[in-house]
């Protein structure tokens, strides 16, 4: 076993204290203290510097049956983190090593080794592996290519695309050949940089007006790929605009996450049949194949500078639940993560 000389006595973690009823408020976590040990045979203590905050993690607040168990109450919630090993009882990490791991929010991490891996921080910025080079990323990557058939001229509306997943989504589109490229927003500022910086050819701040008229504006002709982060009124507009055998990726329903009430559905989901769409969720655990693939081209564009990325860093765990709700509310431009100390 490799182990540092003195290991701290306590790390701090946030535990679900309660289950939201609708918006997430500050009093259903609470930031918790717990003791640190040595690890067993098999794992490794990650002390934690960058964790991720992502849109799916509220669904797993809820008290119900998806594709990840919820998380439970009084105990740590868990997400994408990247750190240095600061103990080892496996002989594949040694003291020293980064690895991206699944046990964020949380200051020091007990991880089974199988569960981590290494990662260069000589390549690109650690904080980069749970964004552009990460999760979001692969998302990106696959959802387009491989959800959406996306294919050369094709036209592409991405909502959420100021994102950490829309904003890769609409430069992957513009680097392999579209016709078009049309991004959605929720302030002007956001639609600036996605227009300015990304290379969209089209943006637009879906609080300025109804999203169906503004799509029509930006792409008069149609669409052949809608990249779905929000739902509700951006997946009925893009019905409106997707041409025939139009094809869309559903990754994300933000717009109702918080939401009381189910949230109604398109009121045009007869133009579904009409036009033969294709609508198809995703859920990125099943493109794992794609990963050295996508880390390979992509890590390539951001060398070259043909792919950038945006990042907002919040500084402290004890920020992490502000982090939260305020990616929630959309304040983040590209990925959030919390940064918790070099």
């Amino acid at each position: 076993m490799s182990v540092p000389s003195a290991l701290p006595a306590t790390s701090r973690e946030w535990h679900l204290v309660a289950r939201p009823q609708g918006w997430p408020v500050p009093a259903d976590f609470a930031l918790r203290e717990t003791p640190v040990a040595a690890p067993a045979e098999g794992r490794i203590l990650v002390r934690n510097l960058f964790m991720s905050v992502d849109p799916y993690m509220r669904g797993r607040m809820n008290d119900v049956k998806s594709y990840v168990p919820p998380f439970q109450l009084d105990k740590p919630m868990d997400g994408g983190a990247v750190g240095v090993v600061v103990a080892s009882g496996d002989e594949r990490f040694a003291v020293g090593d980064h690895v991206l791991h699944g046990l964020g929010w949380r200051e020091y991490a007990d991880v089974d080794a199988k569960h981590a891996t290494k990662v260069d921080p000589s390549l690109a910025p650690l904080s980069s592996y749970l964004g552009v080079l990460g999760m979001p990323g692969l998302t990106a990557y696959a959802g387009l290519f491989e959800v959406a058939s996306f294919k050369e001229g094709d036209t592409v509306f991405v909502s959420g695309a100021a994102g950490a997943v829309g904003s890769q989504v609409g430069q992957l589109a513009r680097l392999k050949g579209a016709a078009r490229v049309i991004g959605s927003a929720g302030s002007d500022e956001k639609v600036k940089w996605l227009v300015e910086e990304l290379g969209f050819d089209a943006a637009f701040n879906y609080k300025n007006g109804p999203v169906r008229d503004q799509l029509r504006a930006a792409a008069p002709d149609g669409i052949d790929v809608y990249f779905d982060n929000v739902g509700g009124e951006h997946l009925e507009a893009a019905i409106s605009s997707l041409k025939v055998h139009g094809r869309a990726t559903i990754c994300g329903m933000i717009a109702g996450y918080n939401d009381t009430e189910p949230t109604p559905g398109p009121r045009n989901m007869a133009m579904i049949i009409g036009k033969r769409l294709r609508l198809q969720g995703i859920l990125v655990g099943d493109h794992a194949a794609l990963q050295p693939q996508f880390v390979q081209e992509v890590a390539g564009w951001i060398a070259s500078g043909e792919l950038k990325y945006g990042e907002t860093v919040v500084a402290g765990i004890d920020k992490g639940v502000d982090a939260f709700l305020g990616m929630l509310r959309g304040e983040n431009t590209g990925k959030m993560v919390v940064s918790l100390g070099e």
